[in-house]
């Protein structure tokens, strides 16, 4: 288990069982540790994982996919990847560093990885910009994807954002026309893509790297059109206390998106949140990605772009209401 910072208030009964247990080893001071009241501290911690991760509410979910703990892209990147280089800057404005684009090894496979990146303190998270993407930063994402295509390597994103960023001089830049364009690009690349929802899927900001032959979310992920609080100031005039009923009221856990359709799989976390173990939870990624390949490999650029339409168009719901 990691160290972690910023514990969430549901969690505290948890590491303060798991304290306790640690307790007990340092307070032995050379001498046998009760095995019995050892076994009977770890069924308390397992019972509480499972009491307290197995019921989240769709609140406490956006908190822990927020949590200041989560494996970010580059950790990720660190655990799954071999040979990896990063590539940089759009060749138009700047690099910016709230998305990494890299070539790398995945399992022996040249791949293309692109991810949001946050940041762990201050300033790293100023550096990263909270994870928030320019216009540049899409460019750049895109610039990634016609390599991938010119050499026929798979593309593998990884989402993680509050969502693009609204400044005046990312409007001024063409924020929204870099959006556009890289869903429309993506939407016509003719190699594999599968994208991960690993954290935050904000909105377009999300969408700019989100249209995949595959779609996925880690378990703990939520993925939304709007932020719970900023969904709250706008329905309840600035009143951001209402973020857990509006994080209610917008669906935007795994499950729900399953059950909307908007994504394929969902992947398994650790038991208590992928936070608690990077290693294990990069694991159970590999595994999907490595399925996920799979099943896409062979196929043709025209199969590839037919079925990525196919996806994307078949979303949502309605009903023809008869005008009278």
């Amino acid at each position: 288990m990691i160290k972690m910072q910023g514990a969430l208030d549901f969690e505290k009964p948890l590491i303060e069982a798991e304290g306790k247990l640690e307790e007990l080893f340092a307070d032995a001071s050379g001498r046998f540790v009760s095995l019995e009241e050892v076994a009977k501290q770890r069924r308390k911690i397992r019972r509480l994982r499972h009491d307290i991760f197995s019921k989240l509410t769709p609140w406490q979910r956006a908190q822990t996919a927020r949590h200041p703990a989560r494996p970010y892209f580059l950790d990720f990147a660190k655990l799954m990847f071999e040979d990896a280089i990063e590539i940089h800057g759009d060749r138009t404005f700047a690099d910016d560093q709230s998305i990494v684009t890299m070539l790398a090894r995945f399992e022996g496979r040249s791949v293309v990885a692109i991810g949001h990146q946050k940041g762990r303190n201050v300033k790293d998270n100023i550096l990263r910009n909270f994870g928030m993407p320019n216009p540049e930063g899409y460019r750049k994402a895109l610039r990634a994807m016609k390599l991938a295509e010119k050499f026929g390597k798979p593309i593998l994103t990884f989402i993680d954002t509050p969502g693009a960023y609204p400044g005046i001089g990312a409007e001024e830049r063409g924020q929204s026309e870099a959006i556009a364009r890289n869903i429309q690009e993506m939407s016509q690349l003719r190699v594999p893509v599968i994208c991960t929802v690993i954290g935050e899927g904000g909105s377009g900001g999300a969408l700019a790297i989100g249209v995949g032959n595959r779609v996925q979310m880690l378990q703990n992920a939520i993925y939304s059109v709007i932020s719970p609080e900023a969904c709250a100031a706008i329905l309840w005039r600035n009143d951001r206390a209402r973020a857990p009923e509006a994080a209610e009221t917008l669906k935007m856990s795994a499950a729900d998106a399953l059950g909307f359709g908007l994504i394929d799989e969902i992947v398994r976390e650790p038991l208590g949140g992928a936070h608690r173990n990077h290693r294990w939870a990069a694991n159970l990624l590999r595994r999907a990605l490595r399925r996920e390949l799979a099943a896409l490999s062979g196929r043709s650029g025209d199969e590839l772009v037919r079925q990525r339409e196919e996806k994307f168009r078949n979303m949502g719901r309605f009903a023809v209401v008869p005008v009278k």
